[in-house]
């Protein structure tokens, strides 16, 4: 009996080593992207809620695609401790290309300035009533604005490997709205706002993330410093697979000593995504959005996402992900 159960926990050791819990995981960005729709104005709701399942489900296909391309992967975040001080990063990705070069900008990560890139594209998308384009770029722009609000996607840390806290990342950004964002989490606030300077939002909210980063770290560290390993993981059956996961136990502890930090960067991720898809379709100067929304797409125009989903499935990718 003894070995059979050593036998079963060295099984159980391997599957965790093979598949860890990948981090905002699928499950957050989905649900901040559909949230948002609910923040446009009646104008844009006419093409936005008819496809708000689009929007949702394809949330994720950043993450999806750094898996096969390259550039990708910088996009989802910056090491912003890595400059000192933090004034001294140009807004603008001119001058930072300038200052930096493009190879040591896209190491510690671009989202600051790709986030402002795909404005720029949804915006043309909405003056050239580009429906496929508008939605595609609407659920990806989403994604990268969430990503902003993470606090360990403005940190070098990012997934604790300098502080010996392995897994941390998906800790916050998966497990915590996993467990609590449906039945917990209040994400009412108010419609999505024209943004003057879109520049200095993303830099400020980047900025907020990288303060708040330290906290996730440390409160981390002191939390585990009181439990013993059996009670700070369990192991839980996921998509048929048995994996390791922090415990509900530990994962409601952390949250309630972070005083609500995950829901507040949701909730403010999908108030900032609202903000964003609005500013892009005025600055397009508010076209009628009603007369796409009865438009259906072509086998063509969906092949592209289509081909997205099989490749990463092809690639035996989990089903999550934004550890730098």
């Amino acid at each position: 009996m003894i070995w059979c159960r050593r036998i079963l926990m060295l099984f159980l050791i391997f599957i965790c080593t093979v598949y860890p819990a990948w981090s905002w995981g699928f499950y957050a960005h989905k649900m901040i992207n559909k949230y948002a729709v609910f923040l446009l104005p009646p104008e844009m709701m006419a093409l936005y809620k008819p496809n708000i399942d689009l929007i949702t489900e394809h949330a994720v296909d950043p993450d999806k695609r750094r898996y096969a391309v390259k550039a990708e992967g910088p996009r989802h975040y910056i090491d912003l401790d890595h400059y000192h001080p933090w004034d001294s990063i140009p807004p603008s990705w001119t001058a930072a290309v300038k200052k930096y070069g493009d190879d040591s900008l896209a190491k510690h990560g671009i989202v600051p300035w790709w986030i402002q890139t795909m404005v720029s594209r949804l915006t043309k998308a909405f003056e050239e009533k580009d429906k496929l384009s508008i939605i595609k770029l609407s659920a990806e722009l989403g994604h990268y604005i969430s990503d902003a609000h993470v606090p360990l996607h403005a940190s070098s840390n990012h997934n604790g490997q300098y502080t010996n806290q392995h897994g941390i990342h998906g800790f916050w950004e998966s497990r915590i709205p996993e467990l609590f964002a449906e039945a917990e989490f209040d994400f009412i606030t108010g419609r999505g706002q024209y943004v003057k300077s879109i520049s200095t939002m993303v830099w400020k909210l980047v900025k907020q993330s990288s303060a708040a980063a330290d906290t996730v770290l440390l409160f981390e560290r002191m939390l585990n410093s009181k439990y013993r390993s059996d009670w700070k993981f369990s192991f839980e059956l996921r998509n048929g697979i048995v994996v390791r996961q922090y415990s509900t136990g530990y994962s409601r502890a952390y949250h309630q000593m972070l005083n609500g930090m995950v829901e507040r960067r949701m909730r403010e991720s999908i108030f900032a995504t609202a903000s964003l898809w609005y500013t892009a379709w005025v600055n397009a100067g508010q076209p009628n959005l009603a007369d796409l929304a009865g438009k259906s797409f072509t086998e063509q125009e969906l092949e592209e996402w289509n081909n997205l989903n099989k490749e990463w499935k092809d690639l035996g990718m989990p089903g999550s992900s934004c550890s730098n």
